[in-house]
């Protein structure tokens, strides 16, 4: 892949293959839970999270399924051109649950004719061949995604944030998808405790093998009112951040191990200031960052995936045959 524009691969470059109009998610709050939280295989959730940090307002209350697309419509439609609107399951884990809870669900996102498909966010130990397959029959009419928080790649890690899954099992989740016409995505976190520079670049390679469309990259933030909160408050030693120049450096070099036809969505997370404990860093934008990491690449003539011809493991995802536009 050569870039004319881009040193990177963009999300807006890869959504743009399926759509003529611009594409605006509307996200969702389906009221599930996860096995991390309700003692199937832990408690407490992941020792990040705290789903208000992410939500949209139009999402906390108690309002159905159709309700919250319709004001999430209500609210994007005046920034976009009739834009193209997709459902994106956003808290919790949107394949945890019976089935048939779960279908009805996806059916009332999918009954708004303004809806063009789905994006299901969920872990790599929620994906099972039955889910794959009622995502595969919605895929027949409407885009269908699948996110997949896969945070870190190194077991130790996974542990001590209380994922309550391994690595192995996100290989296992994205071979299962990989079967189905459905787009693959992954969420990493950068900084977790315990990480090296080294284990991040780390990531990059070993994520480059798996059959992805899309990441989303975010860097570590303590949340209010999390585990991690008080943990941190509790030994701050355990936790090491970066400068904002220090990470457009590291992910320059971790986009030069991944593979270039993986779009990344995003490069850093953005909690309200409120809640927001650490880092600092004064209210800087996704949009902000992606544009120094742009400059930066070009400054120093790096693109993504430049360096994989000294890494053994590349890997494609299944090729996706569809209509050229939902």
């Amino acid at each position: 892949m050569t870039f004319q524009k881009e040193p990177f691969y963009t999300f807006k470059e890869y959504i743009g293959q399926y759509f003529s109009s611009p594409v605006q998610k509307v996200s969702v709050n389906a009221g599930n839970t996860c096995p991390n939280r309700d003692g199937t295989k832990g408690y407490g959730g992941c020792t990040y999270c705290n789903v208000s940090s992410f939500s949209p307002a139009y999402t906390m209350s108690k309002s159905s399924i159709s309700d919250q697309v319709e004001n999430g419509i209500s609210f994007f439609s005046h920034k976009k051109i009739n834009p193209s609107f997709l459902v994106y399951f956003q808290s919790y884990s949107n394949s945890y649950g019976s089935l048939q809870y779960l279908k009805k669900q996806f059916e009332e996102a999918l009954s708004n004719t303004k809806i063009k498909g789905l994006i299901i966010g969920t872990r790599p130990d929620c994906v099972t061949t039955e889910l794959m397959e009622i995502l595969q029959r919605i895929s027949e009419k409407h885009y269908v995604g699948i996110e997949l928080g896969i945070e870190s790649t190194l077991n130790r890690t996974l542990k001590k944030i209380n994922r309550c899954h391994t690595y192995e099992e996100t290989l296992d989740a994205f071979e299962l998808i990989k079967k189905y016409n459905v787009h693959t995505g992954g969420h990493i976190i950068i900084g977790l405790p315990g990480e090296t520079s080294e284990n991040i670049i780390s990531h990059a390679k070993k994520i480059s093998c798996l059959p992805i469309h899309t990441l989303k990259i975010h860097h570590l933030q303590i949340i209010r009112q999390t585990i991690m909160d008080f943990q941190y408050k509790k030994n701050k030693n355990d936790f090491s951040f970066r400068s904002p120049e220090e990470y457009i450096q590291l992910m320059s070099e971790f986009l030069t191990w991944l593979r270039p036809d993986i779009a990344v969505e995003r490069f850093i997370s953005q909690a309200p200031g409120e809640m927001l404990i650490a880092p600092n860093w004064n209210g800087i934008k996704n949009f902000q960052i992606t544009h120094k990491i742009r400059e930066y690449m070009q400054s120093v003539k790096k693109y993504q995936g430049m360096n994989l011809s000294h890494f053994e493991c590349i890997s494609t995802p299944e090729k996706i045959i569809r209509t050229p536009e939902f």
